[in-house]
C-alpha cells in the first residue's frame, strides 16, 4: 500500500510506493531550498518544473529540467533549490 510522506513543513510531500524497479516515490516540491539524506543510493526524475541541484563532493549547482535525471550515493545528503512547483520520481536502489 502507499505510504504518505511530508517534510519541511508540508513544503516537499510524496507517495511511497513499490514500483517494477523497486522502491519509489514521487512527490511535489514548493519553492524553496532543501537538504535531503540517503541512507540508500538514489535515482531521481524530475517530471514537471525544474530545481537547482548540488551534489555531494561538488562545488556547483547543476540545474535538471524536466525530463532530466540524476543519482545520489548511499549515506550522503545534497541541496536542491525549487524556484516553482516541482514534481519528482526517486527510485531507491
Amino acid at each position: 500500500m502507499f505510504n504518505t510522506n511530508e517534510y519541511f513543513e508540508g513544503k516537499v510531500k510524496s507517495l511511497s510506493f513499490k514500483s517494477n524497479e523497486g522502491p519509489a516515490t514521487i512527490g511535489v516540491m514548493a519553492p524553496g531550498e532543501y537538504k535531503f539524506g540517503t541512507s540508500k543510493k538514489e535515482y531521481m526524475t524530475v517530471t514537471s518544473g525544474k530545481m537547482a541541484v548540488k551534489l555531494p563532493g561538488t562545488e556547483e549547482w547543476k540545474e535538471v529540467e524536466a525530463g532530466n535525471s540524476f543519482e545520489v550515493e548511499a549515506d550522503s545528503s545534497f541541496l536542491v533549490k525549487v524556484e516553482d512547483e516541482t514534481s519528482y520520481l526517486c527510485l531507491y536502489r
